[in-house]
């Protein structure tokens, strides 16, 4: 039988940790955790502390990533599984990430103190390394979660100090060997869904003036972190028009382009988005009186469509090869790294819309540009869905600023489904 009370969330909990996670996490700018380092260490010994003296089953892998379980009536029923990440970007905010493990805590909590046995596990998972500003890797952490990570990903150094990925593991109480030869320590087919909270990183929500989001998909990527246009350094008075091999122009025209073809996609239906998030020559050789032999930029492709990102791909390649002609310079993209696109399950899309409207919550169905965790779940055969939290300023900079009413709300809607989706096969 469904119990005819649902337990209401510890939203006061939630509160005071986003509160001491600010303080441990304040670098003087913004709020810096960093993966598989002292800050993540900080608010995952935070997490896990304060779930044993709540009376949780608290455990780690061999990645050490944080798993806090109520225990249900059937102790070998696939798992409800909720979560996010407790790392952060250097100098971002505090509620990227972070959201969805105080939200899987509150409604633990409250569900403990009300007593409520559920009819197979409740778990939460705290996973590391969700950001990829520290090391150039797409779902780290979600990756030793599902047993995904390979030996050659455990030597991926970290960009602010050149150590490696298996190093910090091992400097955090991990195993590193463990990751990659023994089976994770849940299976994908044990877990029943996985349930993501998340702040909106973009002004949608609050644009639209409604609270909470319900993603219906997370978008893959296709990446070039290192590209490089190569020309020739030249006098720039002595070097005329005809004989240049300039890398800035040529490199500014594949931006152009690039930006121009984008456009025209999405007239054409294509959802898309294009970003060159770093352009710069090279800071000594490049001067005011040179001709630019040098630029490296990055290339970010991102869409919930596969085939859109091998379109917008193509044109790159085919756009890189004219221009070389055209200039006489060479590009070099580097190594490509990618993550695939994920369809949130749509049981628990209209499951969580059942629970906002029974609340009287608005919402809005959306995708998310993004990437999280949950896609690396969903990849793996695990259903998944996620809610977004209206925030202010956007994300991965000191100035996000989440209203803790409308985290509130989320986490209710959270609260509602599972408590639904867990009891109802019992009545």
């Amino acid at each position: 039988m469904m119990p005819a009370t649902l337990p209401e969330p510890d939203l006061v909990l939630a509160e005071t940790l986003f509160a001491q996670l600010r303080e441990m996490g304040f670098d003087g700018k913004g709020i810096t955790r960093d993966a598989y380092g002292p800050g993540e260490q900080r608010a995952h010994d935070l997490v896990s502390q304060l779930a044993r003296k709540l009376g949780f089953e608290v455990m780690t892998d061999a990645a050490v990533n944080l798993y806090i379980i109520l225990p249900g009536a059937d102790r070998h029923a696939p798992k409800v599984v909720v979560g996010s990440h407790l790392d952060s970007v250097p100098a971002g905010g505090n509620y990227d990430g972070a959201a969805g493990v105080l939200a899987g805590l509150a409604i633990l909590a409250g569900w403990k103190a009300a007593g409520l046995v559920p009819p197979c596990d409740l778990m939460l998972i705290a996973i590391r390394a969700e950001e990829s500003a520290w090391f150039p890797i797409s779902y780290l952490g979600s990756k030793t979660v599902l047993g995904q990570l390979t030996r050659a990903d455990l030597a991926i150094l970290r960009r602010d100090n050149q150590i490696s990925i298996a190093q910090h593991m091992i400097n955090c109480g991990g195993n590193p060997d463990k990751v990659v030869e023994e089976p994770p320590l849940f299976e994908p087919a044990q877990l029943r869904a996985f349930l993501e909270i998340h702040i909106e990183q973009g002004p949608v929500l609050e644009s639209a003036e409604i609270p909470v989001g319900i993603v219906s998909g997370i978008c893959g990527s296709l990446r070039y972190r290192f590209a490089r246009a190569y020309g020739q350094y030249a006098h720039s008075g002595a070097c005329p028009s005809w004989c240049r091999q300039d890398a800035v122009i040529a490199a500014a025209e594949l931006v152009s382009e690039m930006h121009r073809y984008w456009h025209e996609l999405e007239k054409a239906g294509h959802e898309l988005t294009v970003t060159f998030g770093r352009f710069f020559t090279d800071a000594v050789d490049a001067d005011m009186s040179k001709v630019s032999g040098l630029v490296d930029f990055s290339i970010d492709f991102r869409s919930r469509n596969a085939q859109t990102l091998q379109t917008i791909d193509a044109h790159l390649q085919q756009t890189a090869a004219a221009i070389s002609q055209r200039h006489g310079v060479r590009f070099d993209f580097g190594e490509q790294s990618r993550s695939t696109p994920a369809l949130m399950d749509p049981g628990l899309v209209v499951a969580l819309q059942n629970a906002a409207d029974d609340l009287a919550i608005n919402t809005q169905v959306m995708p998310s540009g993004a990437g999280h965790d949950c896609a690396q779940f969903v990849n793996c055969g695990v259903p998944g869905a996620m809610l977004f939290v209206r925030n202010q300023n956007g994300s991965h900079n000191p100035d996000e600023a989440m209203e803790f009413s409308d985290f509130a709300l989320a986490v209710r809607v959270l609260n509602q489904t599972l408590f639904t989706m867990m009891f109802r096969d019992q009545n």
